[in-house]
């Protein structure tokens, strides 16, 4: 549900900030939050510079979408919009988040470490097969984040470990060994994730996707004409006016 606008990297814009599209490829501009009906229409924009993230927006968009007088069911979005809070929202406002959990919240942090439950013991236990000395220390985080556990290990046992390298840090005062609890919201979208009626909604993320294309590559969008977010703000209006206009004249006349 975003659009990224890119400058000049040398770009004496005021407003302009580096964001990212992904792990290694950055930007210095804008971004453009849309939100699109099924008809293509879009209803809601919000034009940010380029650092802010896109999760943050969804409630601005949604309400701005209902204001125009569209009833929502279900909202489809990258990853990015699958936060704690919005998952919540969308529970809250009765429509459906077809948007994937991250990875780390599915799969979780801990992958093939070797740190095993015990689960007669109640403990944690390394791959030396020492257990840790608590059954887990709970600490409580704000409502937007997960819950975390930390396990604890006998220090002096991880200094003399044989196998300590990689596991244990010369000189630390203590080693421990933390998992995230997966929230009741997390929990009950992971299994909507699942689920055939996700998948199908999903299939319409296309049409996000070539919308953004249609901007970018018909109306000049991949480039910001005016410095400063007031002039972005201005092209974004103006191209996304086009764009609707041409969507509407199509729907017209098709159905003469």
């Amino acid at each position: 549900m975003k659009i990224v606008n890119i400058i000049p990297i040398f770009s004496t814009d005021p407003d302009a900030r580096v964001g990212h599209k992904s792990e290694d490829h950055s930007f210095l501009g804008y971004k453009t939050h849309l939100a699109l009906s099924d008809e293509r229409i879009i209803t809601a924009a919000i034009i940010t510079s380029g650092e802010k993230s896109d999760g943050n927006y969804l409630p601005d968009l949604i309400g701005k979408t209902k204001n125009n007088g569209v009833e929502i069911e279900a909202v489809i979005g990258d990853t990015a919009y699958s936060r704690k809070e919005n998952i919540i929202y969308a529970n809250k406002e009765k429509f459906k988040l077809v948007s994937k959990l991250h990875p780390l919240i599915t799969n979780g942090t801990r992958k093939d470490d070797k740190f095993i439950y015990n689960k007669d013991a109640g403990r944690y236990m390394c791959p030396a097969g020492h257990l840790s000395k608590n059954d887990g220390h709970i600490k409580k985080r704000d409502k937007n984040r997960n819950t975390r556990i930390k396990f604890y290990w006998d220090i002096e046992k991880c200094k003399k470990c044989p196998i300590r390298e990689g596991c244990y840090t010369e000189g630390a005062k203590t080693k421990s060994y933390s998992l995230t609890i997966k929230s009741k919201e997390h929990s009950e979208h992971e299994s909507f994730q699942h689920s055939e009626e996700f998948k199908e909604l999903a299939r319409s993320r296309y049409k996000i996707e070539a919308k953004n294309s249609e901007l970018k590559n018909r109306h000049g969008y991949n480039k910001a004409h005016a410095a400063g977010l007031l002039g972005m703000q201005i092209q974004g209006a103006t191209s996304i006016f086009a764009v609707n206009i041409k969507r509407i004249i199509k729907l017209i006349n098709d159905k003469k």
